[in-house]
């Protein structure tokens, strides 16, 4: 556990078996266990509940902070957006943040297709007061750079956030820089089947070499190209692949 600052989590409490519903309290109780237990060894868990009714909302921040959780209530299950409400971030702050432990809120916003161009994307999102963002490395055809990502890390006030980039390391996605399109008909032998409630992300053999070294070791890798934009951090995406084995 030392080899991780957090733990990502979501519809814990909303969105479990469809958008605005609330989790079943058996699958609730469950995952908490684990997620209590990441807390009290000073693992911070990161809550993604996808809600959009005001008081559903309300009660998805207020339950996770009660249980020491930083979240984000998401009004699409796309992760498009900014959500209208409420209008501005849970708990905003004019204090830096430096660390997850540090922060009371965050932005989880991977999809870029409500934007123009990066420039429109990063100055939408750096106008707002999140202590936090969630990004992906790519936006709007090309690839974020270190003054973009060094542009998101300050608040408007002058405080100091966090920008961690989202990165799946148990699927292939085929709207990658990396994908090749051989594979459709010749895939390497570490590719597996397709997500079929994700058209275009693929299961992987996370353990072969061909694809670990697509993830991390080589300046064009994954990992490197993250590290070289200036980001805080990574957020792993499909750590749970090995349930399919």
């Amino acid at each position: 556990m030392s080899a991780i600052d957090g733990q990502g989590r979501e519809d814990l409490f909303f969105g479990w078996a469809g958008d605005d519903e609330e989790t079943p309290a058996s699958e609730k109780e469950w995952v908490l266990g684990f997620l209590d237990l990441a807390e009290s060894h000073g693992i911070e868990v990161m809550v993604t509940d996808y809600c959009r009714t005001p008081w559903k909302v309300d009660s998805s921040y207020s339950w996770s902070a009660a249980r020491g959780f930083v979240s984000f209530a998401a009004d699409r299950r796309d992760l498009d957006d900014i959500p209208p409400y409420p209008a501005e971030p849970w708990q905003v702050n004019a204090d830096p943040v430096s660390n997850l432990a540090g922060a009371h809120n965050f932005l989880y916003l991977i999809n870029d297709q409500g934007f123009e161009s990066a420039d429109e994307f990063v100055g939408t999102l750096d106008e707002t007061d999140y202590d936090m963002f969630v990004i992906d490395l790519f936006c709007c055809g090309g690839q974020l750079g270190p003054e973009q990502v060094a542009e998101l890390a300050t608040k408007p006030g002058g405080g100091s956030r966090i920008v961690l980039c989202y990165m799946s390391i148990g699927e292939a996605e085929d709207y990658r820089w990396y994908w090749n399109p051989s594979w459709e008909t010749n895939p390497p032998s570490w590719l597996g089947p397709e997500n079929p409630d994700w058209p275009g992300n693929y299961l992987v053999e996370y353990w072969d070499p061909g694809w670990q070294g697509i993830i991390y070791g080589s300046p064009d890798s994954y990992l490197d190209r993250i590290v070289a934009a200036g980001f805080d951090g990574v957020y792993l995406d499909k750590i749970d692949s090995f349930e399919e084995y």
